[in-house]
């Protein structure tokens, strides 16, 4: 009984993996490509406030970066060492996990295409509403420091991919110039490299607690906590719990899309979903980062100010859709019955498969071990 529970649950999370195994190479090729072609050199010296106009470019900047939440929580610790607004850097840090490109493609494989739409309207509600509590509450004596702990250089996880992350193609020719340069190709081959290291061991937990889940835990239970016999109480209750199951689930960026399916299935609020896969950049070992990074009471300020935007934007976007009539009804995410047969998907993954051995070669064919070696080195290493 207990071998067979295991299998179920291991087969669950494998079929998981095999479903978003093409959209995960095509998101993190198109970021590695974008990454290629976007240059992050002087990104402190751009970032000096928390003007609009700075605001809008941070956001940007961390759309067009990597979705791993460690490499985004070391960047921007980086820029606020060399001068950024430390506003600023939560904003680009908050972009860099929530706008990004495949994020939105899995979420759409896994959970439809409203989804997806509720992350790009969300992520710009989370920043707008973090920068009007930043300005509400944040003091210079926390900023001071705050940056006096920076300033340390305590090491905390992925300092080396902040330390690694320009290797973006300069110059004024054409966006599609550059990526069939050889340093283009090179660039992306490298950055999409990177991202796979930094990212899939949230991937794995990600797939193995979604498919324990989704194999072991009753929908009786799920509607218990989640109020499903109350609509009401249930809109109320998705947004303010999504963020605290993240919290201890441990999973951080596309990692926790799969689980948020099982959340979805098992009852939680629309709103409550779109919480939860915020909430990537306040799971317990990032939050002993912020502890690592900025001290204590930076961590605390960080950690509520974070919770209230995810929820508000939960409350927020479940309003908007609602009014809209796109709130999705059907609670049946297909990743959590599926099984795996030649089909769409198969044919998908064989093609994106090559297009990943493609750029696994030039990887290791330009010096890409070496340059994740480097990567694993604490940031102060590569001044040396």
């Amino acid at each position: 009984m207990i071998i067979h529970a295991i299998a179920h649950a291991l087969y669950t999370s494998f079929s998981m993996g095999w479903e978003i195994l093409w959209p995960l190479i095509l998101g993190f090729g198109l970021s590695g490509a974008v990454q290629a072609v976007v240059s992050h050199r002087q990104m402190s010296r751009i970032l000096p406030d928390d003007k609009p106009r700075t605001i809008a470019i941070a956001s940007g900047l961390g759309a067009a970066s990597s979705s791993c939440s460690y490499a985004a929580v070391a960047l921007a610790r980086s820029l606020f060492r060399k001068g950024a607004n430390f506003t600023t850097a939560m904003v680009f840090e908050i972009a860099s996990t929530n706008l990004v490109i495949e994020l939105g493609i899995i979420m759409a494989v896994l959970l439809g295409w409203r989804f997806t739409l509720a992350e790009f309207i969300g992520g710009p509600l989370i920043i707008i509403i973090l920068v009007i509590l930043f300005r509400m509450f944040l003091t210079p004596k926390l900023v001071k420091a705050a940056r006096k702990q920076a300033e340390k250089g305590v090491s905390g996880r992925m300092e080396g991919h902040a330390a690694m992350h320009d290797m973006s193609v300069e110059g004024n020719s054409s966006i599609w110039e550059k990526l069939k340069s050889d340093k283009g190709k090179t660039a992306t081959s490298h950055y999409f490299m990177m991202d796979w290291v930094s990212i899939w061991t949230d991937i794995v937990l990600g797939l193995l607690v979604a498919g324990a889940l989704a194999a072991w835990v009753p929908k009786s239970w799920w509607g218990t906590l989640f109020f499903t016999h109350n609509h009401a109480l249930s809109v109320i209750w998705g947004p303010l719990v999504g963020p605290l199951i993240a919290i201890i689930s441990f999973v951080c960026s596309v990692g926790n899309v799969p689980l948020a399916a099982v959340l979805w299935n098992g009852g939680i609020s629309f709103g409550g979903v779109v919480s939860f896969i915020f909430a990537d950049l306040i799971i317990f070992p990032i939050l002993k980062i912020y502890k690592k990074y900025y001290g204590i009471k930076m961590a605390t300020f960080i950690f509520a100010m974070f919770y209230i935007a995810m929820v508000s934007a939960g409350y927020l976007v479940e309003g908007v859709f609602a009014v809209f009539r796109l709130t999705p009804t059907p609670r049946h995410a297909s990743v959590i019955s599926t099984h795996i047969s030649f089909n769409y998907t198969t044919i998908l993954n064989i093609i994106f498969l090559v297009v990943a051995t493609a750029l696994i070669y030039r990887f290791f064919r330009t010096g890409g071990p070496m340059m994740l070696k480097m990567m694993k080195k604490p940031q102060d290493d590569h001044k040396k």
